[in-house]
């Protein structure tokens, strides 16, 4: 017990400080007893949806509509990805409006039940009319007659609950008839990400975290500050930009290890453009929560 109290003393410590001053990587404080997989099955807070650890990122470098996934594998080879995927128990996806890729989880789902995925999507609508014509469209796009998780898009404004009214109540209509499941934010600042906290509407928020503050919205203990106040509030918290928006590459395994240490990150979502980094990731990611 007392070794466990010192543990989570210096883990603190190190927190209040930042992780990017350590050197070597202090992976003992983030090492579970428990290996964690990719393909553990997550619950979402209080939303009644249940994920893989993992999520499919298809959005790499994203925007007009086109992403890294987009350009390299198509239609055909993004939905053969996201199929593979599912194989191996990754039955989580994370797309958005901006990708483009829509098409492709359409082409992912001949060969895959919709029941057994869960599809996260992203709209930059802002008002009822936007968000009312967005759901059908992307519905139609994907193929589908609901939608799990609907989230507002790069929310960088304080006040985003205001702005975002109209597109909010088409949300919270939707998910009372059944269109979709739980809708919630993407944050792109700390501002906005202090908002969502404070938001009672968000029931899931996609977030920076990594342990370097690397493309995050704030230094690293302001964000976990924020990251733990929702998630008291029985938000459910998805990390993004484990790996800095690629900047971290060559700390692939610190970075995962940290995020798989952390109990107020639910699951994280990572953009892979092919088989390969897949399956490394399948590999790394147990390794990585019990190296010590």
């Amino acid at each position: 017990m007392k070794c466990m109290h010192r543990r989570q003393f210096i883990k603190s410590s190190l927190l209040a400080g930042g992780v990017a001053a350590m050197n070597p990587f202090p992976h003992e404080l983030y090492a579970s007893e428990k290996k964690k997989n990719a393909n553990d099955v997550i619950k979402l807070g209080d939303t009644g949806i249940e994920v893989s650890r993992l999520a499919m990122g298809t959005g790499t470098h994203g925007v007009n509509r086109a992403s890294n996934q987009t350009r390299k594998l198509g239609v055909k080879g993004l939905g053969e990805l996201l199929h593979s995927a599912y194989d191996q128990g990754i039955f989580f996806w994370d797309s958005a409006d901006q990708y483009g890729t829509h098409p492709h989880l359409k082409e992912a789902l001949k060969y895959v039940p919709r029941e057994k995925v869960v599809i996260l999507t992203k709209t930059h609508a802002t008002t009822e009319e936007e968000m009312k014509a967005d759901l059908d469209r992307f519905r139609q796009e994907i193929g589908t007659d609901y939608l799990d998780i609907v989230l507002l898009h790069f929310m960088t404004k304080d006040n985003w609950p205001e702005l975002k009214t109209g597109a909010m109540n088409i949300l919270s209509q939707a998910r009372e008839d059944g269109i979709v499941r739980a809708h919630g934010v993407s944050c792109h600042t700390l501002g906005a990400l202090k908002a969502a906290a404070a938001t009672d509407w968000v029931q899931v928020d996609l977030a920076r975290i990594n342990p370097y503050g690397s493309r995050m919205d704030a230094e690293v203990p302001v964000v976990v500050d924020v990251l733990k106040d929702m998630k008291k509030k029985g938000k459910s918290i998805i990390g993004m930009k484990l790996f800095g928006a690629g900047e971290l590459t060559d700390k692939l395994d610190e970075c995962l290890q940290y995020s798989l240490g952390q109990d107020f990150v639910d699951c994280f979502t990572i953009g892979q453009e092919d088989r390969g980094q897949m399956e490394d990731l399948l590999t790394r990611i147990p390794a990585a929560s019990t190296r010590g």
